[in-house]
């Protein structure tokens, strides 16, 4: 396939995606951060984050960081690529990499130079007005279909959070969170986020 730069790629009509791979995704020579979801490209976001945005992830993602402490799961931030194969592990057969905004891999085998190959054991995305859709549609599908346990959707204008939990294969959300509520990680077992105290942490 002939290399493409991320202005070409982003200009093609959304009816023409859907054959890319893994393999096209490293030879490309990307100005923005972008996603290969199911074989079609998305942008990471339309602009940069706002300050709020990357405020909370990097809150959050030291709240993991800490917790897991000695423990035999890690916590990573974007950029990090996750690789979600279906039948095979080759590059080129591999059609979603994604980039959590936070992840939390319990499965070292998971683990290369390159990032995670397979789900995750627990996924935050931070909602940002570019890219609700994104999160709410696409990577829902890839994320359960993949076998993600926990998947964390947090607003940091609403401040609230809602958390899908994989149960026999199938996304079960929590009641919408907010400040008052303590969030807990059924993924990463005795993990809690007191949400009236984080909240107010970020401004």
């Amino acid at each position: 396939m002939e290399k493409k730069d991320s202005k070409s790629l982003l200009k093609e009509p959304v009816s023409s995606y859907g054959n890319y791979t893994y393999a096209d995704y490293l030879t490309w020579d990307m100005e923005e951060m972008v996603e290969l979801i199911k074989g079609k490209v998305f942008k990471k976001a339309a602009a940069a984050p706002k300050r709020i945005h990357q405020s909370l992830a990097g809150t959050l993602y030291t709240e993991f960081h800490l917790f897991l402490k000695g423990k035999k799961c890690q916590a990573y931030i974007a950029p990090f690529d996750v690789r979600l194969p279906v039948n095979s592990k080759k590059d080129d057969k591999i059609f979603t990499v994604v980039q959590p905004d936070i992840c939390v891999v319990c499965d070292m085998e998971k683990l290369d130079d390159r990032g995670c190959i397979g789900a995750p054991d627990l996924v935050v995305e931070v909602l940002s007005p570019g890219n609700k859709q994104l999160e709410l549609q696409n990577k829902y599908e890839v994320y359960e279909e993949a076998g993600v346990k926990e998947y964390w959707l947090m607003d940091p204008e609403g401040q609230t959070l809602l958390i899908y939990r994989l149960i026999q294969g199938h996304y079960q959300p929590t009641r919408l969170m907010t400040s008052g509520d303590t969030a807990k990680s059924l993924a990463i077992v005795g993990f809690e986020l007191d949400l009236e105290v984080f909240f107010a942490e970020i401004n």
